[in-house]
């Protein structure tokens, strides 16, 4: 039974009464338009690779005996195949802290899932589930994304499986708050609906390529969906298949963006008009260690512009754990550069 017709069947009515594919004409005849034909397309190559992401409770026993925080153990998501050999794709915030994962799958089967590692930063995460016969979602490029196209979102709002909503790519280049307080970059907005539930599941073209993980909606608002991009979601997914996590550096120092009057820009060549004011330093941390004070402001990293804590925390990057770098900061009116090693994040919402 193809995606489309199960939804119909889910609604009550015949399958036999739904679209069918028939060089774009139903059993009288009468030719679907072509935007029927794309949605109907890109649901029926998607549909299988969609699955429900739901949170459960531990047996009693792995709870009598567990030891650290308590793990979350309720909620429900979206999520679609990675791979054939059972990796699969969702949000973080929905499996994070998971006491256990279950894994339901586009035919009504259920397994249980093995959480393979999630990036809190970026919203991401991969578990694995053992089951047989899994179909790959086809993944596209984010970077071919246009404002203006059209985008179906697949999942499982309020537990309702296989769902679609269709929609344009409303805005491109947004930025998103994750809840560790970094700042996800490249996010795709859309109008597409989505609805507690549908988080973790694919945000598709018309020919049925992944091009996001759908991730937020804001409630009082309508038409104002949120998707990370598939390239971000690419190289997060790689990274924590292979090492589980994302690494990346920290400096040690708790700070908030100030602006800069305009003389000290003009003064000393600065290239933002703000600038990262250091509120309090780790002791022992690189920062620490690199002799940075409290009242000190950041305004460069190895050359490159600190206007705000946003950009400082994406100049972190794993690239420069354990290499010496040049932070550049003003104080009582003089600008110098300081020798820094960054270090291994192990809290994500540290710069």
């Amino acid at each position: 039974m193809d995606f489309v017709r199960y939804l119909a069947g889910s609604e009550g009515v015949s399958a036999d009464a739904g679209p069918r594919e028939n060089n774009g004409r139903d059993d009288d005849g009468e030719e679907w338009d072509a935007y029927s034909r794309a949605i109907i397309r890109a649901s029926d190559k998607i549909g299988p690779s969609v699955v429900g992401v739901r949170i459960l409770p531990r047996p009693r026993a792995a709870r009598s005996v567990s030891s650290g925080p308590s793990p979350r153990e309720n909620g429900s998501g979206s999520g679609f195949v990675l791979t054939p050999d059972g990796y699969v794709l969702t949000n973080s915030h929905v499996v994070h802290d998971a006491g256990r994962v279950e894994i339901t799958l586009a035919d009504g089967s259920v397994f249980d899932a093995v959480p393979v590692g999630d990036d809190p930063d970026t919203d991401i995460a991969v578990v694995r589930v053992n089951a047989p016969d899994l179909v790959a979602a086809t993944l596209g490029d984010s970077r071919r994304v246009r404002v203006g196209q059209l985008v179906i979102a697949a999942g499982n709002p309020y537990g309702f499986h296989c769902t679609v909503t269709a929609g344009v790519v409303s805005a491109l280049g947004r930025s998103l708050r994750a809840p560790t307080g970094r700042l996800i970059d490249n996010v795709i907005q859309t109008d597409a609906a989505l609805n507690p539930g549908n988080s973790g599941g694919p945000l598709v073209n018309s020919r049925g390529e992944v091009i996001g993980v759908n991730t937020a909606m804001i409630r009082p608002a309508q038409g104002l969906c949120f998707a990370i991009a598939i390239n971000t979601a690419k190289f997060v997914a790689a990274k924590l298949i292979k090492e589980g996590r994302v690494k990346r550096s920290y400096i040690g120092v708790g700070a908030q963006t100030i602006p800069l009057q305009r003389r000290t820009v003009r003064h000393h060549g600065i290239a933002a008009s703000s600038g990262v004011l250091v509120l309090s330093i780790e002791p022992l941390s690189p920062a620490s260690v690199a002799g940075i004070q409290e009242g000190d402001v950041i305004v460069a990293l190895d050359g490159a512009a600190v206007p705000d804590i946003d950009a400082l925390h994406r100049g972190l990057t794993d690239e420069k754990i354990g290499v010496r770098s040049a932070i550049t900061v003003l104080r009582r009116g003089r600008k110098f550069d300081l020798a820094i090693v960054p270090a291994e994040s192990l809290r994500k919402s540290d710069p």
